[in-house]
């Protein structure tokens, strides 16, 4: 029998594959990627494999022109990069810096050592310079969970990358620089971290400035307090949107956790390259796309709603926005996130945010107003109406009416100064920061506001004495609530106690929360 021996036969072309390393965001998450290189003798040529998209193909260009322009050379022979996870597609420009160390592995201009243990992300330019990324934050967390000890990020987003403990990062300008940095014959620079306020570019009026409206300055205290969802209704004029702005200044500022969350999605977006520091207040118009708001599109990107995350999502003339959009927000109203399915991609965004709504009672906005008739038909003041579903109120926690303001006081000075009947803003922002903390320490959890609790817990963490609980049965029986009303009542009710300081739910805070259980809708007699 012929038998052959493997071992002696001659190696025609050695092999040689070089590896280095980049992550994308995916989600709310971040992909670690594996690039791989392999250079052989042949026609010269650039080829990028591994479910690569346009964006990702075009970095043979952007790659090839930043190392000439770098000084270093490029083969002339057959060159092949794998992006793995081979059945992910990859839709990026953060994985240049990876490309680039790799082909100068593969032409013995660095070594594989050089690179061991680290990740790369960045865009090259064509001279060479690294240009920022987005999803900064997801990238570092992906790499910090990986094991990697350290990140090279582009310097301009060093900012948002240091939010994230436990990992090294590395800040880089352009690729020469990095090499020299990987060839021990230079260090990189330290970039000093600015911290820039993004507070929204929204006037904010302050309650002092804003005469009146004693009852939904009321309201809008204990939806902040508590991360409560709010529907102001009335007449046109008749100070429905100032107000709504004006809870921008009651917004206490984010903690650090919070920051980072906020900062992730801002990043993700492309929308701001500085760390979140404010709370967010979002204003579609509602012309707004469903993906839009929602969020979605090819990148499955988030929508407003993600990006008023911890924040607020305002939105004003409530009924003029399409039956669709508002339904769809029905789940993350309940679930404070937001799942987005696509033919080959799941992804879930945090959606906490706090709804600011206004609406006027009819088409005409005069419907119920003393100083001005109604001129619209019973028809269209119900097809009006009945934009707004039931189970969307339902969701909805306060409900206030507000009424006009005689034009004889708007000009007053008077109502500036606080009283003991009314407070001023600087007095309000410390108890709702007071009731604040007094919900982190009954959750235990920064992240947990009465609104969030989940109603699985209500009864352990929030419960009612005897008297209480049947105040409340009377009142749902008699007023009809729904199971949802009836627990968010609770919720509010625990909101108002905690801005009173008060460690028990009492009688007069269950009744003041059912006060705001009152739809402001013709159509709606019960709850």
């Amino acid at each position: 029998m012929l038998m052959l021996d493997i071992i002696n036969l001659p190696c025609y072309a050695e092999i040689m594959i070089a590896k280095t390393y980049s992550i994308v965001p995916d989600g709310f998450g971040g992909s670690v990627i594996e690039v791989e290189g392999d250079l052989k003798s042949g026609l010269p040529g650039f080829n990028i494999v591994g479910m690569a998209n346009k964006t990702v193909s075009e970095a043979r260009e952007r790659v090839k022109s930043a190392i000439k322009s770098s000084c270093f050379s490029f083969p002339d022979k057959k060159l092949t990069i794998n992006l793995a996870p081979a059945d992910q597609e990859k839709d990026s420009t953060h994985l240049d810096v990876a490309i680039a160390l790799n082909i100068l592995i593969l032409t013995e201009q660095l070594r594989q050592e050089d690179v061991a243990d680290s990740a790369f992300a960045g865009e090259l330019s064509l001279d060479g310079s690294i240009r920022p990324v987005n999803g900064i934050i997801n990238i570092a967390e992906a790499a910090k969970e990986a094991g990697f000890k350290q990140l090279f990020i582009p310097a301009k987003n060093f900012a948002q990358g240091s939010l994230v403990k436990g990992i090294e990062l590395k800040c880089i300008n352009s690729l020469s620089e990095l090499y020299f940095y990987l060839k021990h014959q230079s260090a990189l620079p330290v970039p000093e971290i600015v911290v820039k306020n993004t507070k929204t570019d929204v006037a904010a009026p302050t309650f002092d400035q804003i005469y009146g409206q004693d009852l939904a300055k009321r309201a809008l205290e204990i939806a902040v307090a508590g991360h409560h969802n709010i529907l102001l209704s009335g007449p046109p004029g008749t100070g429905k949107t100032m107000l709504a702005k004006a809870a921008l200044n009651l917004l206490p500022p984010l903690t650090e956790p919070e920051q980072i969350s906020s900062t992730k999605i801002y990043s993700l977006s492309g929308l701001s390259s500085n760390v979140i520091v404010t709370r967010p207040f979002r204003a579609p118009h509602h012309t707004s796309s469903l993906a839009a708001l929602i969020g979605g599109g090819p990148k499955a990107l988030p929508g407003d709603i993600s990006l008023a995350h911890l924040g607020v999502l305002f939105l004003d003339e409530l009924p003029e926005y399409p039956r669709p959009i508002l339904e769809a927000l029905r789940q993350p109203l309940e679930d404070r996130q937001v799942s987005i399915s696509r033919a080959k991609r799941r992804v879930t965004y945090p959606a906490d945010f706090m709804l600011i709504a206004t609406m006027n009672p009819c088409p005409c906005g005069y419907l119920g107003d003393p100083n001005h008739p109604c001129t619209c038909a019973p028809s269209q003041i119900q097809a009006y109406q009945k934009k707004l579903s039931g189970p969307f109120l339902d969701r909805i926690d306060l409900f206030v009416n507000v009424d006009r303001v005689s034009t004889s006081k708007l000009l007053s000075t008077t109502h500036q100064k606080a009283s003991s009947t009314h407070p001023g803003t600087s007095h309000i922002k410390d108890s709702i920061l007071s009731a604040i903390n007094a919900q982190r320490a009954r959750y235990s959890n920064q992240a947990t506001y009465n609104a969030s609790l989940p109603t699985h817990q209500i009864a352990t963490l929030i419960p009612l004495s005897p008297p209480e609980k049947s105040f409340l049965d009377a009142a749902a029986n008699s007023l009809n609530l729904s199971a949802r009303s009836y627990f968010k009542t609770i919720k509010v009710a625990r909101t108002i106690a905690d801005l009173e300081g008060s460690s028990n739910i009492k009688q007069s805070h269950l009744a003041e929360a059912l006060n705001f259980r009152k739809i402001p809708l013709e159509k709606t007699s019960s709850f």
